[in-house]
């Protein structure tokens, strides 16, 4: 596996990682800052790992300091919600792993264009 710490463009490290809810039988991809927020997250769900995630802090402050509450909520029900804190503890969650840039980049772009349609 490849170095799974990168610096990104403003000089801090981001993580990629993955977590697993068995109740509910849902994989979570995170793409994390140095500060533990989740940058991106992917969700998939069930033996045919349909996505049902693939939102954006980028993308959600941008709705929120220039859109209105209408934009969120179309935004939250084509590409989810994304996680509120800090991602932090998740070394100890199921089947919690480090994974590549290049795997998270996958799977985001896989749930972006499953999603994409689905507004």
């Amino acid at each position: 596996m490849r170095l799974v710490k990168m610096v990104g463009q403003d000089g801090g490290m981001t993580l990629w990682f993955r977590t697993y809810y068995e109740d509910e039988d849902l994989w979570l991809y995170f793409e994390a800052d140095d500060e533990g927020w989740a940058a991106r997250q992917v969700e998939v769900q069930g033996k045919d790992s349909r996505a049902v995630t693939a939102a954006s802090l980028e993308e959600v402050l941008h709705l929120r300091d220039w859109a209105d509450l209408a934009a969120m909520g179309r935004y939250e029900r084509q590409y989810g919600v994304l996680a509120e804190g800090p991602v932090d503890g998740w070394e100890d969650q199921s089947e919690a792993a480090k994974i590549s840039a290049e795997e998270f980049e996958r799977l985001w772009t896989e749930a972006r264009r499953a999603l994409g349609n689905s507004a």
